[in-house]
C-alpha cells in the first residue's frame, strides 16, 4: 500500500483509530526528500497494520500549527487519535519500526 497524504479535511478521521505514523515533510526540504523512500518502505512493511501519511505543510499549514511543527522532516505517531511520540529530523528507520512495533 502507498503512503497516504492526509489534508486538513480528513486528517482526524483518519488518525482516529489504531496506530498512525504521520510524515510532515515540504517538496523544497532536502532532508524530507531523504526521508521519502523510508517512509513508502514503511508504509509497504506495515500495511493493515498501521496507517503511514504525509502531510505536506505548505499545502496544511493549519495542521503543522496545530501539532507544533517547528522543523521539518516531523515524524508524529499516533494512537487511536493521540500523539504518543515525534522524531524530529531525518532518521534510521529502526527508530520508527521501533515505535511501531512496540505500539501494534
Amino acid at each position: 500500500m502507498a503512503v497516504i497524504h492526509l489534508s486538513s479535511e480528513g486528517f482526524d478521521k483518519a488518525i482516529a483509530q489504531g496506530l498512525a505514523m504521520v510524515d510532515f515533510w515540504a517538496p523544497w526540504c532536502g532532508p524530507c526528500r531523504m526521508l521519502g523512500p523510508v517512509i513508502e518502505d514503511l508504509a509497504g512493511q506495515y500495511e493493515g497494520r498501521a496507517l503511514v501519511g504525509k502531510v505536506n505543510t505548505d499545502d496544511a499549514p493549519d495542521l503543522a500549527r496545530r501539532f507544533g511543527v517547528m522543523s521539518i522532516p516531523c515524524v508524529i505517531f499516533f494512537k487511536d487519535g493521540q500523539e504518543i511520540d515525534r522524531k524530529v529530523g531525518v532518521m534510521p528507520p529502526a527508530s520508527y519500526t521501533e515505535v511501531l512495533d512496540g505500539n501494534l
